[in-house]
């Protein structure tokens, strides 16, 4: 028998909740709190390193368990099984969201599990979704951080009914088909053109898979995402919000969809509302890892290399956001463009000075000057002494591009061996604005960290790409 698709993205609604419930009452929060399920989340072994970014594992759920008995009444007491994987990505200065989609028939490997019975599942080839079905979301974490070397904080799962609630709160949503569809398996029909959709016929638009498109799960992926920016869009702009009604029925409704792990509490969704409630759908993009078929099985994918390699890299290494120390005025933020920067070699390796000053300069970084200094086993971000009020800010723009620990701007400027200017691509315009800040330098020490990528989704991935303008008539 066919699976169902569940649907674990809308999960991504609680977040939607978090920005919401900041503009509400302690009290009423509360109330809301009560209603969000939570499970402990143990993942074992050593774990990627924090960068500052919110990253949540959203799945969904296929358990036919109570209200869910009439999707398989057979498979109850089998468990739970997912085909829906997704890791949001909320950038560290919180202005940006990622969406990515993990296939449910990609081959990966698997770490060392323990499973929810006691034993422990040997490390070893398979499916991804299988690290779910057997070892839960402690396993599909400890899965996707050893295969994204991404840390992961905290983890969403959603079922069949809580996405129907989700969406028939919100009053459905429109869609767009380009043909009659007739699904029998997905309990889906529907004639051609937009239509609004609710509760069954919502969940039945997102699980058909070969009735739409080209009958791939990709392709049903990025109808989902699709649906969710709706979601989303219609949740911040649609007017929910000032609907003191639909707004309560909709919080509730997420909150009751959703099982959540125990770290995800109420002082740390304070925190999180907080950070990104200035969020709307313009923010969020879609994105499926780059895959390939798998040479073995031409039913399953494989991460499609180095460009997946390449993607996760460009997600770990988002620009980490500036965190004032307690009782301390928050730094000021500048951006790239304001920024003049000399750039001085200290490790003796020929043209590093001027490569580096490259990837600065695509950054929109303004780069004066390349040269050499005296050999140094620390990189450094300097700015003089005259400059001390305002170099710090200007330190840190460039801090925030260099990769790894990050690294404290300093008073001080190291004396030149050489310098020359800089010919190469510079972020300044003929007839633009004359720049009044501080000069920043920037000595390339024996432990360069590297530049850090400039965008999350690579030139490579950009019609991939799914978000607030993509056509909906898929």
């Amino acid at each position: 028998m066919r699976r169902l698709t569940p649907l674990g993205w809308v999960s991504v609604a609680l977040t939607v909740v978090l920005v919401v419930v900041s503009l509400s009452g302690y009290g009423y929060y509360r109330s809301l709190d009560s209603l969000i399920k939570r499970k402990e989340i143990v993942v074992s072994g050593e774990r990627p390193r924090e960068t500052g970014a919110l990253n949540v594992l959203l799945v969904g759920s296929d358990s036919r368990e109570g209200d869910n008995k009439k999707y398989g009444a057979l498979s109850q007491g089998l468990g739970e099984r997912t085909d829906t994987i997704l890791l949001l990505h909320i950038s560290p200065d919180r202005d940006k969201v990622t969406m990515i989609s993990f296939p449910r028939d990609s081959m990966v490997l698997i770490p060392e599990c323990d499973l929810p019975n006691g034993t422990v599942k040997p490390a070893g080839l398979g499916q991804i979704n299988s690290a779910f079905n057997d070892g839960g979301e402690s396993c599909t974490i400890k899965t996707l951080e050893s295969l994204t070397d991404i840390r992961i904080n905290h983890s969403v799962k959603v079922d069949f009914t809580g996405f129907k609630g989700i969406i028939d709160a919100i009053g459905g949503i429109e869609i767009c088909l380009p043909k009659a569809v007739n699904d029998p398996k997905a309990k889906f029909v529907l004639g051609p053109g937009k239509h609004v959709v609710k509760g069954e016929q919502a969940l039945g638009y997102v699980r058909t898979r070969y009735a739409l498109g080209d009958g791939s799960d990709l392709s049903r992926i990025q109808r989902q995402q699709v649906f969710l920016t709706k979601v989303l869009e219609k949740v911040t702009d649609g007017g929910l919000l000032t609907n003191p009604g639909k707004l309560d029925a909709f919080l509730r409704a997420a909150a009751g969809a959703v099982t959540v792990d125990t770290g995800l509490s109420f002082g740390r969704q304070l925190e999180i509302a907080n950070s990104v409630r200035g969020l709307t759908a313009k923010e969020l993009k879609g994105i499926t890892v780059p895959t390939e078929p798998y040479p073995a099985d031409k039913n399953r994918v494989q991460f499609r290399q180095p460009a997946a390699n390449d993607f996760f890299a460009r997600v770990r290494d988002d620009v980490e956001v500036t965190v004032a120390s307690p009782g301390t005025t928050p730094v000021q933020k500048v951006k790239n463009e304001q920024v003049r920067v000399q750039v001085l070699n200290a490790t003796g390796e020929m043209g590093k000075a001027t490569t580096v000053a490259d990837e600065l300069a695509a950054q929109g970084f303004v780069v004066t000057h390349v040269g050499n200094a005296a050999p140094a086993s620390a990189t450094s971000i300097r700015f003089a002494k005259k400059d001390a009020a305002t170099g710090p800010a200007y330190g840190e723009a460039v801090a925030a591009r260099l990769s790894k620990d990050k690294r404290t701007p300093v008073m001080g400027k190291v004396k030149p061996l050489t310098t020359d200017t800089y010919k190469g691509k510079t972020a300044g315009k003929p007839g633009g604005p004359r720049l009044t800040g501080p000069v920043i330098q920037l000595v390339i020490g024996a432990d360069w960290p590297g530049v850090r990528v400039l965008s999350t989704i690579p030139d490579s991935l950009k019609d991939k790409v799914v978000d607030t303008t993509t056509n909906p008539c898929l």
